[in-house]
């Protein structure tokens, strides 16, 4: 078996090896809905594709009643990179098997294995876009599982194209867990849509600080506004503010301003870049910093990259299931703790520990309705051997937070009789600013600087007007400082705050931070902090869980 596998595999690999059949008569002779595209080249432009595509599903129709083609495997070690405790428990051979499949529009959705246990509910899935399409990735208008009363139970998706086998492999995670021991519930897809490359060349200019705007008109993009703001190490701040006529395209698509080099080769960015921020009028905001003789160089061009939808197909894909976790709730355990975290104000403490086959989840309560745990970083120690996780966010669980660990080369059971302690690094605080107003005059289109100083930290500020706005940048040169997160000034006893203007990373090291003040036309103002941060990268926090 495993040598007819092999054997079908490399066959496929090797496409100039097979003498194809006819295939768009063997696919007319197939009764199935046809797939809708927008654009000609939806079908002609990845040929090769389409015979692999071709070739696995025709050998399934003529392979029918042998076990053949069925026992090809798939390989989920790439998907679940960052889902260890799940792909170590297929390494155990745990998970609940499914294989359900469910064809529409000539697009098959296969459920695989479901993962069902005290923390979450976890299903592997592949989507065969059939023959017919062109694209790099496939969206849906919406995904989830139902339950009997058909209430919508969400939770997060990813998946990527295997070029090998022709599928999409993906996975489904949510939160939510079963009453009992078992539940009748239906896995959902409406409406796929096919993304893929979208380009446009835009005739920016980087020599100028000037504001420039493009108008695009095409793909559901309307338009694309660039500014530049010098750095003083060399760089180019460029930030983007994007708008759509297609509101729908908005939420699929990530679209970014690439500058190609005289290879027509993208530039890499200098620091790690920010995309997708909403903004204030639902625009579109990105910020990505480069080189500034790279940015500002003659060969150096520049283009609107984007995801465009290039078909759809209508219709649901729904294959019911009755999940169980009867499977891995024997390994599974859950200890009351209630130990107090001192670093953590509002009586934080931590009140449980459930440990599953695939992740350790730690309950956090507090008096408030949310807290901030002041950490980065996140590990368990299991008798030496750490786990990494993190705070687990948009739970949506007033006065509790949290904190959720993959079981990498652990079995649940080897939790019960070995010491375990939490371990937090990184520390970055948040602060209340004072009542200390930092002067700026004589403001202009010239920039300005002036120093000030909050709980000891230096603070040097530029100030200078761009077209008619007040920008306000903050820079400290003590590495302790994690940066000013806003300002505001006083009218009459109504605070005005300013608009973050730079998107920064918690605890990158970077404490530089922009406001802008829009529409501003006076010459003299007086600021002062709202909060900022401080960080203390060495210190850490460790806290016996288990003795």
């Amino acid at each position: 078996m495993e040598r007819v596998e092999k054997d079908l595999k490399n066959q496929i690999k090797a496409p100039n090896n097979i003498v194809y059949p006819d295939f768009d008569k063997m696919w007319n002779s197939i009764e199935q809905k046809e797939l809708k595209v927008v654009g000609s080249e939806f079908v002609t432009s990845r040929p090769r594709r389409r015979k692999r595509t071709a070739v696995i599903v025709s050998l399934s129709v003529a392979l029918m009643a042998t076990p053949v083609y069925a026992a090809i495997q798939y390989d989920w070690s790439d998907i679940l990179s960052y889902k260890s405790g799940i792909q170590s428990a297929l390494e155990q051979g745990l998970g609940q098997t499914i294989n359900q499949s469910i064809t529409n529009s000539g697009v098959t959705l296969t459920l695989h294995t479901a993962f069902t246990d005290e923390n979450r509910t976890f299903l592997l899935y592949s989507i065969n876009p059939g023959s017919s399409w062109d694209g790099k990735d496939v969206g849906f208008d919406q995904i989830g599982l139902k339950d009997q009363k058909g209430n919508l139970i969400e939770g997060t998706y990813t998946h990527r194209w295997n070029e090998e086998l022709g599928v999409f492999q993906g996975y489904f995670e949510t939160d939510w867990v079963l009453d009992g021991s078992t539940a009748t519930v239906e896995f959902a897809m409406k409406d796929l849509v096919f993304m893929g490359d979208g380009k446009q060349t835009i005739d920016y200019n980087p020599n100028t600080s000037k504001t420039q705007i493009f108008n695009i008109q095409k793909d559901g993009i309307d338009s694309v506004t660039l500014q530049s703001f010098d750095q003083s190490d060399g760089k180019v701040l460029l930030k983007s503010a994007i708008t759509f006529t297609d509101p729908e395209l908005q939420k699929r698509s990530w679209v970014r301003v690439q500058a190609l080099d005289e290879q027509q080769q993208p530039i890499k960015e200098a620091e790690t870049p920010v995309f997708g921020t909403p903004g204030a009028s639902n625009e579109y905001l990105s910020q990505q910093m480069f080189k500034s003789d790279q940015l500002r160089s003659k060969e150096t061009k520049f283009q609107l990259g984007y995801d465009r939808i290039v078909g759809t197909a209508e219709g649901s894909w729904n294959i019911n299931l009755t999940l169980s976790k009867k499977q891995l709730e024997k390994s599974s355990f859950e200890e009351t703790l209630n130990i107090p975290v001192d670093q953590v104000t509002d009586g934080t403490k931590i009140s449980k520990m459930i440990v599953t086959p695939t992740q350790v989840r730690l309950i956090m309560t507090h008096k408030e309705k949310y807290t901030r745990v002041p950490f980065m970083n996140y590990q368990l120690d299991v008798d030496g051997l750490l786990l990494d996780g993190g705070i687990s966010y948009g739970t949506n669980k007033p006065n509790k937070t949290e904190l959720r660990f993959e079981m990498t080369g652990l079995d649940a059971a080897s939790l019960v009789n070995k010491p375990v302690s939490l371990v937090a690094s990184h520390r970055v605080d948040e602060h209340v600013g004072d009542d200390h107003p930092i002067r700026l005059t004589n403001i202009s289109d010239k920039q300005q600087t002036i120093n000030s100083r909050i709980a000891g930290y230096p603070i040097t500020w530029k100030y200078y007007m761009k077209d008619n706005h007040l920008y306000v940048e903050s820079l400290s040169s003590d590495p302790a400082f994690g940066g000013v997160n806003q300002t505001y000034y006083l009218s009459g006893k109504d605070r005005e705050y300013g608009k973050p203007a730079m998107m920064g990373i918690l605890g990158d090291g970077n404490n530089k931070h922009m406001d802008v003040y829009e529409n501003f036309d006076s010459s003299d103002l007086e600021i002062y902090i709202y909060r900022y941060t401080t960080e203390q990268p060495e210190d850490e926090m460790r806290i016996k869980l288990k003795p």
